[in-house]
Parts: C-alpha cells; structure tokens; sequence
C-alpha cells in the first residue's frame, strides 16, 4: 500500500523538531492542510482587492509580489482551482515564471478584518491578464500580527508600476523598510518542487515599526514570533534559503522588493534581547528595488494588532545587547 506523503517536507520537520513541537499537535494540524480549498475561503478570495504571490524567476529564486483589482478579479469556479483577473506587478519585469505547471505560493489577506488564508499550487494556464492555479494545499492561518488598515475601493486601471534598482545604502530604501510595520515574503524548497509542501510558499510578517532591521554588514534581520507551529516559511528557509520580501508602504503605496538567501539563528542569548522572539531570521539581500505605485496608497494603521505591546523592535534589541550582531 502506498504510504500517504506528509504535508510537511523535510525542512518543515527539521524545524518543527528543533521548536519541539509535538507528534500529537503535528497530527493534529495535518488535518487543517486540504487539496481543496473550503467554500468558506473560496468566497474569502473572490472578495479581495488584493493577493500576495510568491513566483520563482529564472535562476530559481522567489520574489513577493502582490496582484491588485476590484472586488470580482479574483474566481473560484471550481474547489481545487483560483483564478486571477490581474497580471502580479513587476512579473513581467522582474521575468517571473507564470509557466503552465510552475510552482506558486498565494497568501490572501484582509487588513480590514484581519482574516487571511494560504494556498499553495501550480500554474495551469496564463495569459496577459489572466492567470489559473490549481490547488496542491489550502490551509487558513490566524489574524496575529496583522495591522489593519482601510482599503479604498479597487480600480480598474491601477497605476503604472515604475522601478528602480536601490541597495540598502539608498535612504529611502532604508526609510521603507525601517519604518514597516508590515511585510511579506516568498520562500522555496530545494531542489525539484514537486507540488503540496514541496513548493513555494507566501507568508505575512508583522510586528511594531523598526522590527524588520538593518544591520551594520547591510543584511536584514526579523524575530519569528510565536505562530502556528507549521514553520513553512522557516522550514523553506531551513530547506533552500532562498526567499523574497515585498515591504510595503502603505501610506504612499511604494514599496521595497528585494531576493536574497536566508538563515535562521537559535542562539538564545541573541533571542532574548528581542522581546517576543523564538528564532531571529538574517537575510543577505541580492538584489534589491523600489517600486513606485506597488500597492495603492492606505494611509496609516487604524488598529494595531493588540499584542504587539509583548513584542520588541531593534533599537530595543540593540540597547538590551550592544555587542550583538544588531
């Protein structure tokens, strides 16, 4: 008899197992991972303005990068298939792979209500404007760390995207990401992607401004608080390292899209200066740009998410510990 394939590869356990997670929880949240995508998230997707992609370029590496359109862009038709009405931004420019059969990590959230749920899948057909993922995994995630914020109705015709090449010397590069109080970001297994938790994946991070930082080697670094215990984004990064950010900022709708490599720190001396941390992540950028126009303008946070005040930012990491990499 064939043995059934786990929804968590090998990075994702390697992880889960450093964290201690339980076999019982882990049996337990298998469960919530489905081939298909329930009613529920299916009408969830179908009343967003706004989609999270995690897309591979041709060298394989993964970028972040939202698709944006009025209520009705995006269509469930079927449970095991999503279609979107919209071409992600910056796909084109950045030679994002929309093939038929390539790998995709697709996050939808609402920053009104906070609700946002994950799926994972392969490109069935693309055309200009139109594109059909076919589910591989469906799971809902819950609403920490999310800030909300009004989003204005869609339009038709979204601004043009423009782009320049920045580096983390640049100051508004510097200005975007050290204020954020919000980001997204793509990870990949290695190797061949085979689909379900092999594939890509597109994930939201959230904490107070100034948890997202710049270190003087001109690396970033973010906390992983506490979450869901699946660890996708990590066990990616445990697996590849390879991954993309898209940090926005919502009161202009520029925003800071970048690839790079990624590696997670357990040294607990270094967690510990950063309130709320259970692992710190480093990214080394490779290739960084500011995008004009990239999300549309929301203005500033109406409600933090309430437990933020149990988490920290750099500056108060740095000052706990001086000597630190931070």
């Amino acid at each position: 008899m064939q043995q059934k394939r786990s929804v968590f590869h090998d990075g994702e356990r390697a992880v889960q197992a450093r964290a201690e997670v339980s076999g019982e929880l882990l049996k337990r949240v298998e469960s919530f991972v489905r081939s298909e995508m329930p009613l529920q998230h299916r009408h969830f997707f179908e009343n967003l303005q706004m989609l999270f992609l995690g897309l591979l370029d041709s060298g394989g590496r993964p970028w972040c990068v939202p698709a944006l359109g009025p209520q009705g862009f995006l269509v469930s038709p079927t449970p095991d298939t999503l279609e979107i009405h919209r071409d992600p931004i910056l796909s084109c420019e950045l030679g994002l792979d929309r093939s038929p059969g390539a790998s995709v990590g697709v996050l939808g959230i609402d920053l009104i209500s906070r609700r946002r749920n994950r799926m994972n899948g392969r490109i069935q057909r693309a055309l200009t404007g139109a594109m059909t993922i076919r589910v591989d995994q469906s799971f809902g995630n819950c609403p920490q760390y999310i800030q909300t914020r009004q989003l204005s109705p869609g339009k038709d015709a979204p601004k043009a995207v423009s782009r320049r090449r920045g580096s983390i010397t640049d100051p508004e590069v510097r200005r975007i990401i050290e204020a954020a109080d919000t980001f997204f970001i793509a990870s990949r297994a290695a190797g061949s992607l085979d689909g379900g938790s092999a594939g890509i994946d597109a994930s939201h991070r959230g904490g107070r401004p100034g948890f997202l930082g710049i270190n003087g080697d001109d690396t970033l670094s973010f906390p992983d608080f506490s979450g869901n215990r699946f660890f996708n984004t990590l066990g990616n990064i445990e697996s590849d390292g390879r991954v993309g950010l898209f940090v926005p900022d919502f009161e202009t709708g520029e925003a800071i899209v970048l690839t790079g490599r990624a590696s997670i720190d357990w040294d607990p001396n270094r967690i510990k200066s950063f309130e709320g941390a259970e692992r710190i992540v480093d990214v080394v950028p490779e290739e960084i740009w500011h995008a004009s126009a990239a999300l549309p303008a929301l203005g500033p946070v109406s409600e933090q998410w309430p437990g933020l005040g149990a988490t920290g930012t750099w500056n108060d990491a740095r000052l706990a510990e001086p000597d630190q990499k931070q």
